[in-house]
């Protein structure tokens, strides 16, 4: 019995280790380098990032091919707390899950983020993502129970529908981001594999965001041009919290400025 434990044991040290399933979903390790190009879509893409992203909708399926046989992996943004009137599956969104404006964004209304139909909505985009190739996900806008939405949102509401949309991407072998929303940061960590700030360096919170650095995920910290920062003090903060970090004009067109 022994001699057959033993055998046992060695054809298996033997055989070559599983590979990982194609559908298990991109695990991005902290201080992986990021883009982000989103008022156009262009036929190429030319960043030295390791990971890209860029527009759902926007985006052909063959820039998604084609960055990832630089090596890249591509991320794709839609807003998952929000209703745009150009987004082409705009009329499946009922006008009951449509609520107010967001300030400054023309087109741009709250959704309703408990709806049943808006989570059938976002499944579609998430099917429609994985259809294209890409390896990710960035939602945008949820953090809207903190806006007036029109809706009595809470910030239990918005861990569920992060959860959702985080067990809807990993079952497309999609990974997932947390956009800003520091409040929820503890209590959705398991469920996020990276996250994406905008404007963390100028208001002060780019720490807050350390609990995913240590578990080696990458936090993607955007700042802007038009907030005038000390570009070297944010690179030097960005390497002592382990961000990845980028600076981007405004209208997140190609242009960008990496640290040294």
């Amino acid at each position: 019995m022994r001699r057959l434990a033993l055998a046992l044991l060695l054809c298996a040290l033997a055989m070559p280790a599983r590979a990982a399933s194609p559908d298990a979903p991109w695990r991005p390790a902290a201080g992986t380098s990021f883009s982000i190009i989103l008022s156009a879509a262009p036929a190429k893409v030319v960043t030295p990032a390791q990971a890209v992203d860029i527009d759902l909708f926007d985006t052909k399926a063959s820039v998604v091919a084609a960055l990832k046989k630089q090596g890249k992996h591509v991320i794709c943004y839609f807003s998952a707390g929000s209703w745009e009137n150009w987004r082409p599956d705009r009329a499946r969104f009922p006008p009951s899950v449509r609520g107010n404006p967001l300030a400054g964004w023309q087109g741009e209304l709250y959704l309703d983020i408990r709806s049943t139909a808006v989570w059938t909505e976002m499944k579609a985009r998430l099917d429609l993502c994985k259809r294209k190739g890409f390896d990710g996900v960035d939602p945008d806008n949820i953090d809207s129970w903190q806006a007036n939405t029109g809706f009595p949102l809470t910030k239990a509401d918005a861990i569920t529908y992060l959860r959702f949309l985080a067990r809807a991407a990993h079952q497309r072998g999609l990974a997932i981001g947390l956009k800003n929303a520091t409040e929820i940061a503890p209590q959705v960590l398991a469920d996020m594999d990276f996250a994406v700030t905008e404007d963390c360096f100028k208001q002060g919170w780019c720490a807050l965001f350390q609990n995913i650095n240590a578990k080696n995920k990458p936090v993607f910290a955007i700042e802007y041009t038009d907030n005038h920062i000390n570009f070297p003090n944010f690179c030097a903060q960005a390497t002592t919290l382990g961000l990845s970090p980028l600076l981007k004009k405004r209208n997140l067109d190609t242009w960008e400025r990496r640290c040294p």
